[in-house]
C-alpha cells in the first residue's frame, strides 16, 4: 500500500482534497511558502484527526492564482491577500470569535470523576492518545466525538461552550460561545441561559467536513441554510440534500449524521430544543 506521504495528486483528487505536499507540485511552490500563506489568511485546509492539511479544489484555485500574481507581477503574499479581498476571491476579514479550548474542560471533567484516560477512551470510543491530545488541545473532535464523551460525562456539549447561567439577550458576533468541532467543523453558539428552552447555533461547515459517526439525542432540530449545502441522512438510510433557502425538521432521537457535500462553506442556522444537545 501505498503511504500517504507518497500518493499521487491523481489518487488524492479521488477522494476531493490534497494533501499539502500534492498541492505544492501542482502550484510549483514550497510546502514552507504553502503554510506561510495559510498563516496570512490565503488559504484555510481542513485538518484530519492526525493533523494533515487538506486542500479543496477551491483552495487550489486560488493558490494557483496566487503562484501567478507573484511570478508575473512580483506580488508579495501580503499584496496578493490584498488584491484577492478585493476581487472577492477571498472573504473580507471577519470578527469572529476565536474557539473556546474544550480540552481544559474535558479533563476537568474527567478528573472530578476521578477517571481515566483509558476508562473514558473506552466509553467515547477512540484511542488514550486521542484523548489525551484533546485535552491539551492539540485535536479536535467531531461532533459525534463530542456527543459520546458529554453523554460519558453526563453533560450535553452546550455546557463545553462553558455558557453563564444568565440570559444575555443581545448576542453581538465578538460575543458567540465557539467551539472547533472537528476538521472544518466550527458552532458558533448564539443564546444561552439556565431557562432557555432553545439552542440556536450557527454552524460553519468545510467543504467535504462533517459531524462524524451517527449520534442522538432528546428534543427536536430545526435547520434553514444559509449558504451552501448540506447532506443529512437519518436512522433508515432516509437522505436529504438541503441546499440555500431550504429548512429542515426532524426528532433528535432519531440517529442522524452529516456532511458538507459541495465545494464551498456551508452555514447553518441549527436549532435544538429543549437544550439538550
Amino acid at each position: 500500500m501505498t503511504p500517504p506521504h507518497k500518493r499521487s495528486p491523481k489518487k488524492a483528487r479521488a477522494n476531493g482534497q490534497l494533501r499539502i505536499g500534492d498541492v505544492a507540485r501542482i502550484v510549483g511552490i514550497s510546502p514552507s511558502i504553502l503554510r506561510s500563506w495559510e498563516n496570512l489568511g490565503l488559504v484555510s485546509p481542513v485538518r484530519t484527526r492526525s493533523r494533515y492539511r487538506m486542500y479543496t479544489s477551491a483552495d487550489l484555485r486560488i493558490l494557483k492564482r496566487a503562484q501567478f500574481l507573484r511570478r508575473a507581477r512580483g506580488m508579495n503574499a501580503p499584496a496578493i491577500v490584498h488584491l484577492l479581498k478585493t476581487q472577492k476571491m477571498l472573504p473580507q476579514t471577519s470578527s469572529r470569535p476565536k474557539a473556546n479550548p474544550v480540552g481544559p474542560r474535558l479533563r476537568r471533567l474527567r478528573l472530578e470523576r476521578k477517571a481515566s484516560l483509558s476508562q473514558v477512551a473506552r466509553a467515547a470510543n477512540v484511542s488514550v492518545g486521542f484523548l489525551s491530545a484533546l485535552e491539551r488541545s492539540q485535536m479536535t473532535a467531531s461532533v459525534a466525538t463530542l456527543r459520546r464523551l458529554a453523554r460519558f460525562y453526563r453533560v450535553n456539549i452546550l455546557s463545553l461552550f462553558n455558557p453563564s447561567d444568565a440570559n444575555p439577550g443581545r448576542v453581538r458576533p465578538s460575543d458567540r460561545k465557539v467551539l472547533e468541532a472537528g476538521p472544518g467543523v466550527r458552532m458558533e453558539l448564539l443564546s444561552w441561559g439556565a431557562t432557555t428552552m432553545m439552542e440556536p447555533h450557527l454552524f460553519r461547515i468545510a467543504p467535504s467536513a462533517g459531524s462524524g459517526e451517527s449520534y442522538a439525542h432528546e428534543g427536536e432540530e430545526f435547520l434553514y441554510i444559509l449558504r451552501g449545502s448540506l447532506e443529512i441522512e437519518l436512522d433508515g438510510g432516509e437522505k436529504h440534500t438541503l441546499d440555500e433557502g431550504d429548512s429542515f425538521y426532524f426528532e433528535s432521537s432519531n440517529e442522524h449524521h452529516w456532511k458538507n457535500p459541495g465545494n464551498k462553506e456551508t452555514l447553518v442556522l441549527w436549532v435544538n430544543t429543549p437544550p439538550t444537545f
